[in-house]
């Protein structure tokens, strides 16, 4: 990858293009998701201090990068470089929590967590951890 593809973003920036992405990846971001994501933004600590103004143009700018050629790879680059090791396991543990939002997670947002896992180095332990908890917090009666 070219230095600009591993362009270093501010870390709420970074957690933001993972949850972005992942709703992006089946080319539809429903509903659910995009109210997920701004709910995970206006009430987890993580986000402490972020300007939520900023979210549609933070979302927008990581739209216009997946857009580009290789940008998919730009946009994974520039979370792993941003995101210090021990937010990883967090970036990873809000972007499943987007794809559990919408109770049916597509073959490319599964695609999308894997590339995730594997540029984020996740323990397969611990991710398979994060998954299950999403998946018995979403589960229905029915």
């Amino acid at each position: 990858m070219d230095a600009a593809a591993e362009k270093t973003i501010s870390i709420h920036d970074a957690l933001i293009y993972a949850m972005v992405t992942l709703s992006a990846s089946d080319r539809k971001m429903t509903d659910r998701e995009l109210r997920k994501i701004g709910d995970v933004v206006r009430s987890m600590p993580i986000f402490s201090g972020f300007d939520e103004t900023t979210l549609i143009g933070v979302a927008e700018e990581c739209g216009r990068i997946v857009r580009e050629d290789d940008g998919l790879h730009a946009v994974l680059a520039s979370i792993a470089a941003s995101l210090p090791k021990r937010l990883h396991e967090t970036a990873y543990a809000l972007t499943v929590e987007v794809a559990a939002a919408d109770f049916h997670v597509e073959q490319e947002e599964l695609r999308f967590l894997e590339l995730l896992r594997d540029v984020l180095d996740l323990d397969p332990l611990a991710a398979a951890a994060i998954e299950h908890s999403a998946r018995v917090r979403y589960r229905r009666t029915v």
